[in-house]
């Protein structure tokens, strides 16, 4: 579906790894006063002074985690850092350097590289990060990206999934479930084109859901508005596997029930078209979708006034004991166990 609008191939066997890395990242520019020595050193020198270090890492497979029929290279660049700085600001910190790591096969020319570095060189830019180091090597399965992410905070400003108490108020940013029905268009559309190479499909009706599928964005200016509100979220993960697998984690490690409120749940209204094209029920989606990359938080019902409706946050529930459990109150006003059943990178879907 994607065409191939750069005919030249240059093959990377005349480079070799270290002429590789040096062509592919020969326009990152250092930002950080925390970045010392940079690409070109057996390691990078960091030097962050008094603050905390927070590291993340995560691994893109193809065919597990993109599929490049629809997904262009520039764009996967930029995700693969994108997934990576939301766990980052997600811990209430900012990110300043990453790693870029990629194994790739024979079959990707230079030029494919190329456009896959312009996309991590644009979120570099766009989130003022440093890209400090990484590695290539060759694959026999395809594409493989590994980026590492290196954030700062004081140790005051630090939040951890383990803090949320009873009587919280859970806060969603943006909307959900955008990301997981871009993905249904898209790999509807790419069945179409197997059947009918000639097909054009017209995605303009799908514009806000596909953007969100192939170009997410992190939500840095969420950690720049808590700062300027002066609220500091008791506990806060990023949704990357689905808001039903994200509430739980934070539940599990607070120690701690959650009621959800699906008539709160903030739905963008091309989400609830496209689910009803498909059949699909949106609050399903909403909680098991994944790769939306806000952010979901509890905060002390002493800091509601400061956030009382400020339009990137919606509250959708509150903390309960842990013997109450993990319920969604439904329209109809019914309590339901919530289930995970967000993205699970281990099942099998062969």
């Amino acid at each position: 579906m994607i065409e191939d609008k750069n005919p030249q191939r240059t093959s990377l066997e005349h480079l070799g790894e270290f002429g590789l890395i040096e062509h592919l990242t020969k326009n990152f520019d250092v930002k950080h006063s925390s970045t010392v020595t940079s690409i070109g050193d057996d390691a990078a020198v960091l030097d962050h002074k008094s603050k905390q270090i927070l590291v993340t890492t995560d691994l893109l497979v193809e065919h597990v985690h993109f599929d490049l029929s629809y997904m262009p290279l520039k764009h996967l660049g930029y995700k693969a850092v994108i997934v990576n700085l939301s766990d980052v600001y997600a811990m209430n910190a900012n990110a300043t350097q990453i790693t870029v790591s990629i194994a790739v096969s024979n079959r990707f020319p230079l030029e494919a590289l190329e456009d896959l570095y312009a996309g991590i060189e644009t979120a570099a830019k766009v989130y003022n990060v440093d890209v400090v180091g990484g590695d290539t090597t060759s694959s026999n399965k395809g594409l493989i990206i590994s980026v590492t992410a290196i954030g700062e905070a004081d140790e005051s400003d630090v939040v951890l999934r383990s803090g949320a108490q009873v009587n919280d108020l859970v806060i969603v940013t943006g909307d959900i479930g955008a990301a997981y029905m871009g993905l249904q268009v898209l790999e509807r559309e790419k069945e179409v084109f197997k059947v009918n190479p000639q097909s054009q499909p017209d995605l303009s009706m799908y514009t806000y859901i596909i953007e969100r599928q192939l170009k997410p964005e992190a939500r840095k200016d969420i950690v720049e508005l808590l700062k300027a509100l002066d609220v500091k979220p008791t506990a806060m993960i990023d949704i990357s596997d689905g808001l039903s697998s994200e509430i739980m984690h934070i539940c599990k490690q607070s120690d701690v029930g959650v009621e959800l409120y699906e008539t709160k749940i903030p739905l963008d209204p091309q989400v609830i078209s496209t689910c009803e094209e498909f059949d699909i029920d949106s609050t399903t989606i909403a909680l098991n979708g994944g790769e939306d990359y806000e952010l979901l938080m509890t905060i002390s019902q002493d800091d509601y006034s400061k956030i009382k409706g400020n339009p990137n946050l919606t509250v959708i529930g509150y903390i309960t004991e842990k013997d109450r459990g993990n319920l969604l109150i439904t329209r109809g006003e019914q309590a339901i166990p919530i289930i995970a059943k967000g993205w699970n990178a281990m099942k099998n879907e062969a």
